[in-house]
């Protein structure tokens, strides 16, 4: 078994497949070590999440510490968190948004595409001083590691990508103030948020909206990792964010486009329900999906998702077999 990840950071939490089981890992560099509950000082990884700062710095001594180390290349990673929630943010990234705005209001006026695109940039300042997080709620059981090939459902041609920065939840947070948010992040990973665009809204009954649970909830649909990296070695703020299909460039980005910052996002979302250690909250993906391409996922395309300083993601797809639907 061989593995395409490693890690350009110093240290890292994944983990890994060790026969029918899977176990927590320090990754540092091109190596992973074992970690039990002793060396965690806590019973599992969440438990762990919630120490905040403290626990990193017990698991950053043993980086240079002899151990069972082995090399990454030898383990099959897979997703590196354990959420009882995950939290989605939709129409994030300001120049995205200006993009999809502007194409609406061309088509519905008389503006050229210059007015129309100053327009949006009004719009999207404005709710940027003045709105709030647009958040959406994603099923726990959809996180998987890369190691598994994402499944394109037989049921739609236009599953389409979206790959985000996301925040680990550290310390539980509670109705936070923006300046107290940083105090409950744990750490970052890369989230490519799977959506099948055709069910996105309802056609049965339009003034319901969005069909998020449909439409982004099939198994698999949340491919994460492969590493946690503890929010001290990641400037969330300035991340650059980027995913190739097939070797070529679709989504690039930096998070220092986000309409909301990683502080207002965490703020925002805990003043509805506790955000829980190990929790995903996701930021927000860039411009360049399949909808902008017009081209979605098909059978044998690669994904390679990328974040600086918390590796790569490579997702393979694979069509569903036609027949196990019938």
């Amino acid at each position: 078994m061989s593995s395409h990840h490693s890690l350009d950071n110093r240290f890292a939490l994944a983990r890994y497949r060790d026969g029918d089981t899977t176990r927590l890992g320090l990754a540092a560099g091109d190596r992973i070590r074992p970690l039990d509950a002793d060396d965690l000082g806590a019973e599992d990884l969440n438990a762990f999440l919630a120490e905040g700062e403290a626990g990193w710095e017990r698991i950053s001594a043993l980086v240079d510490a002899d151990g069972p180390w082995r090399p990454l290349a030898d383990v099959v990673l897979t997703a590196p968190v354990e959420p009882r929630q995950v939290l989605q943010t939709g129409a994030n990234y300001r120049q995205h948004v200006i993009e999809l705005v502007a194409s609406g209001l061309s088509t519905n006026t008389d503006a050229t595409p210059e007015e129309a695109r100053e327009r949006a940039a009004q719009l999207m300042d404005d709710r940027a001083a003045n709105g709030e997080p647009y958040f959406f709620i994603g099923l726990p059981t959809c996180v998987v590691g890369d190691d598994v090939p994402l499944t394109l459902p037989a049921s739609s041609e236009t599953h389409d990508w979206e790959v985000e920065l996301a925040i680990v939840i550290g310390r539980e947070a509670f109705r936070v103030s923006r300046d107290d948010a940083a105090d409950h992040i744990a750490g970052y990973t890369i989230v490519n948020d799977i959506s099948t665009r055709e069910f996105t809204f309802r056609k049965d009954m339009k003034e319901i909206g969005s069909d998020w649970y449909r439409s982004k909830n099939s198994p698999g649909f949340l491919p994460t990792g492969p590493f946690l990296v503890p929010a001290q070695l990641i400037d969330g703020a300035n991340a650059h964010v980027r995913l190739d299909l097939n070797g070529e460039t679709m989504q690039d980005a930096s998070t220092s486009d986000l309409l909301f910052d990683i502080p207002a996002l965490i703020s925002a979302a805990s003043q509805t329900h506790p955000l829980l250690p190990g929790d995903l909250l996701l930021t927000g993906s860039p411009a360049g999906n399949g909808q902008h391409w017009k081209r979605f996922l098909r059978d044998g395309d690669v994904m390679t998702g990328s974040i600086a300083g918390l590796g790569t993601q490579v997702v393979r797809c694979v069509a569903e077999d036609k027949e196990e639907t019938q």
